[in-house]
């Protein structure tokens, strides 16, 4: 069994960033982060994405409204960012408030600096097999599949969630790859009859260890993007343990695809900033 350790393809695709970056000479490359509200995860990742970006030589936004901020003022807040010609790439954190319109407001988000794929536009041409700003954690999936040389064409991929951020992109990218694909969800009638069918299983449903080694064929590829609490351990949607003596390869959580989720961020960044300076 292979474990799909996330730190080497995120270490292979930082050292090409790291070229990329160094070829731009005195610019600077930023990113911006759009912050709405107290809710204490978006708060650490604000601080993560901003250590991380400063690490790696970018220049860093952060843009913090009160839990009180109205709709106007948190639109007024990303249109300045939209506007603001030394920003390249924009992450709004969620959740924001309840009393927040996200969608509307992702809607003003300018898909140029629209480094998550969130838009409808960066939505549309994902789906329309052109391009376009994805996901970073759909990306990263890919990206793990790519540097651990694991084939997709012609292989059975049976994705478990069908968010617009994981679970409906990643089917989309393994599909323009040339995979036959299922996607499952809470309602899907007998989820271990589909999962037994896959060659390799994508597991985005945000329900710890619902996937069981009975579930999963012997020599099956299992990538696990489940990010949950489980007696006080972060665990995946997989039950690591059991499904690790049947799978070929599978991803650790943590220490798998979110340590790679990052660095497709940072890739997004310069892609914003490179589209924008080649089309002058």
């Amino acid at each position: 069994m292979i474990e799909l350790r996330g730190k080497a393809v995120a270490d292979a695709h930082k050292a090409i960033l790291q070229e990329k970056v160094a070829a731009v000479g005195d610019s600077v490359i930023t990113m911006a982060v759009l912050l709405v509200g107290e809710d204490h995860g978006a708060h650490m990742y604000a601080t993560f994405m901003e250590k991380t970006a400063k690490n790696f030589g970018y220049g860093f936004v952060l843009k913090q409204l009160p839990e009180t901020a109205t709709q106007d003022e948190v639109v007024t807040a990303l249109q300045e960012l939209n506007n603001d010609a030394a920003v390249h790439g924009i992450l709004p954190l969620m959740p924001m408030p309840k009393h927040i319109d996200t969608e509307a407001l992702i809607d003003m988000l300018d898909p140029k600096k629209d480094i998550d794929g969130l838009t409808t536009y960066n939505i549309g041409l994902v789906t329309a097999g052109k391009g376009g700003f994805a996901p970073c954690t759909a990306k990263a999936c890919m990206a793990i599949l790519n540097h651990y040389d694991i084939p997709v064409e012609g292989k059975h991929v049976v994705v478990i969630g069908r968010s617009q951020v994981i679970g409906k992109p990643v089917a989309l990218m393994v599909l323009e790859r040339h995979a036959t694909v299922s996607i499952c969800h809470s309602r899907t009638a007998d989820l271990a009859h589909h999962i037994q069918q896959a060659d390799i299983v994508i597991a985005a449903a945000g329900r710890a260890h619902m996937i069981t080694a009975n579930m999963v064929k012997a020599g099956a590829v299992v990538i696990d993007v489940g990010i949950n609490e489980l007696d006080g351990k972060t665990v995946g949607d997989v039950d690591y343990d059991a499904v690790s003596t049947v799978a070929s390869a599978i991803t650790p959580v943590p220490g798998g695809v979110g340590s790679v989720t990052t660095t497709m961020m940072l890739e997004a960044v310069y892609e914003a900033y490179h589209a924008r300076n080649v089309n002058r």
